[in-house]
């Protein structure tokens, strides 16, 4: 299923005033670990998965990139990005993530920031990258965490007077589909167990270099208090991987 939740005009009209749609970068509660493991950028070709607004993008651009492509299944988003960018060195390509036909060795580097996990089969998109990287190149990607996405509901357990108990975690071993309500109703991702993207990277042929489950940066903690659950159980996995 190539799902295209971001062109409906009440899913896109609610995601363009999250914090990370209006604030970037700055507003995404994982940038500040995704960061530190994007390699030096400079004079390297760029691929940006499900780039959505193209943040990353233009920060590859800003840190010296000779070429970046963004791509993404969504006209709104692409839309956004194009009106945010002026850059001849940037292009954006519509079409899903599952679709994508490069050369063998056209890329030094291949990033996604929370979009694999609307992709069914993560094992096709790592032979994809795997051959369109360069040797050495690297692959850093964030997903929702596998804690986060083993259960339809996606949310917390509360009591009557609307506290958070706790996060619960079940199914975790059966795969696959997830229909949710991110945003609005209907949503589909894909829950897969921590073990397999580890071991589908490998089945690549990568070598994974870091392996990171984020929290709010002290900033985000202090400026947004309701924060302080993320330190309760993880939202985020983020994993560099080399060719």
């Amino acid at each position: 299923m190539k799902q295209n939740k971001y062109d409906e005009v009440n899913f896109f009209s609610v995601y363009e005033k999250m914090p990370r749609s209006l604030k970037g970068l700055e507003g995404a509660g994982e940038w500040h670990v995704l960061q530190k493991l994007i390699p030096d950028l400079r004079n390297k070709s760029v691929l940006d998965l499900g780039c959505g607004f193209g943040w990353h993008c233009r920060y590859a651009r800003e840190q010296q990139a000779s070429s970046v492509i963004g791509v993404d299944i969504s006209g709104k988003m692409l839309q956004k990005a194009r009106e945010k960018t002026d850059d001849p060195f940037i292009s954006y390509l519509k079409m899903p993530i599952e679709d994508i036909d490069f050369s063998v060795s056209q890329f030094n580097v291949v990033i996604s920031s929370l979009a694999f996990h609307y992709i069914e089969s993560f094992e096709t998109i790592c032979q994809k990258v795997y051959d369109y990287l360069k040797p050495g190149g690297s692959f850093v990607f964030s997903v929702e965490h596998p804690i986060f996405t083993s259960r339809n509901e996606q949310d917390w357990y509360y009591d009557e007077q609307g506290n958070r108990l706790h996060w619960a975690v079940d199914d975790y071993q059966l795969e696959g589909t997830r229909e949710t309500a991110f945003l609005t109703e209907n949503v589909i991702k894909y829950h897969r167990t921590f073990s397999t993207y580890l071991n589908n990277l490998m089945d690549a042929g990568f070598r994974i270099r870091e392996v990171k489950e984020p929290i709010p940066s002290e900033e985000m903690l202090k400026s947004v208090p309701e924060m302080k659950d993320e330190l309760r159980r993880p939202m985020f996995l983020i994993i560099s991987a080399e060719k």
